[in-house]
């Protein structure tokens, strides 16, 4: 079983010996009782936590938890004070320094438990957090493995849905939700021959039932998870392409019969495609993508997602605009051995 190591920190051994006491039976324990062994413990134990006093031989625990800080390049050590001093100005001292919270001493064995289980699961799910995003972005770029969209694609078209579903309604947490929902709304094309992806010039009748079938591949690799934001990335992967007048696939749904997050995916992500170059066509200036988007409401899109989109443009070019010139700025990087591999 994998218990989360605590590095305590205090030249007194009887309070080292209250927090073994207190601590031993639920986390990994280290100690130290000075600046020079907190930094070699901390490099070699990397801990999840460091409990930390104040007053120490040889510095004070506000130096050295900048120190600490600047060792830990997961940046995901918390610092907690376990100290006599027990003022506000030492507590915000503290603070400024990076520590997360100040226990006083003489220590409160529950608090010291609750203080410490609280912070640990902030982390755990930050962490969590972060392996979802990880997982959007390997399959969204896996998506697009085998044909000629850049990376920035799927964050680019991301970002257009998150705003559009904001003037829609959406609440803050749904929007975000979106934003990593739909990097992986191509993930079906997994299973697309890459000849049909790569290819060139039109595709021919064969080759376009071929292609419509990723919606369907990327809904039965999304769907296997129950965590809400790939069911709804399994949602959006499966009706993206269904038109509001009922001539998209695969189904050929209508009007309100598409889900809302696919009617905004399908329109953030033909914004996104027409304002790219291809190796079949130019970017198109925003005025006309407008007027193309204009047009096709009521018959490719929902009217009041074109609406939406009306309503927040400037916004959507500013994100195109940055976008952009980080696209130009990575180009213009000079090329490395490792770069040109």
């Amino acid at each position: 079983m994998f218990l989360p190591t605590i590095l305590v920190v205090d030249d007194e051994p009887g309070n080292l010996a209250i927090m073994r006491s207190i601590l031993q039976d639920t986390y990994s324990l280290a100690f130290a009782r000075n600046g020079d062994e907190t930094l070699a413990a901390v490099v070699k134990h990397q801990p999840a936590m460091v409990l930390l006093d104040i007053g120490l031989p040889d510095t004070n625990g506000y130096d050295l938890c900048r120190r600490i800080k600047q060792l830990d390049t997961t940046h995901t050590t918390q610092v907690i004070f376990v100290t006599g001093y027990t003022d506000l100005v030492h507590e915000a001292a503290g603070f400024e320094a990076g520590a997360v919270d100040y226990i006083a001493k003489p220590v409160s064995p529950p608090i010291v438990r609750a203080r410490v289980a609280a912070h640990l699961s902030l982390v755990r799910a930050a962490a969590l957090e972060q392996s979802h995003r990880d997982a959007v972005l390997m399959l969204g770029q896996a998506g697009h493995y085998n044909d000629s969209d850049t990376g920035s694609h799927i964050w680019r078209m991301a970002a257009y849905a998150r705003v559009i579903a904001q003037a829609c309604g959406w609440d803050a947490e749904s929007c975000a939700r979106m934003e990593l929902a739909a990097p992986m709304h191509d993930t079906g094309k997994l299973g697309v021959p890459q000849t049909i992806l790569r290819k060139p010039g039109p595709l021919n009748a064969e080759e376009w039932d071929t292609m419509k079938t990723h919606s369907q591949i990327g809904y039965e690799i999304l769907s296997k998870s129950k965590a809400p934001v790939f069911q709804l990335a399994a949602e959006i992967a499966l009706r993206h392409h269904e038109r509001w007048d009922g001539s998209g696939y695969p189904d050929g749904l209508q009007g309100q019969d598409i889900p809302k997050s696919a009617r905004i995916v399908a329109l953030a992500d033909v914004l996104d495609a027409l304002s790219m170059r291809r190796p079949y066509k130019e970017p198109w200036p925003m005025d006309r993508i407008v007027e193309y988007i204009h047009a096709a409401s009521g018959t490719h899109f929902d009217p009041m997602v074109v609406h939406a989109f009306t309503s927040v443009l400037p916004e959507l070019i500013e994100i195109g605009r940055r976008w952009a010139e980080m696209d130009q700025s990575e180009q213009e990087k000079p090329d490395t051995p490792e770069r040109s591999r």
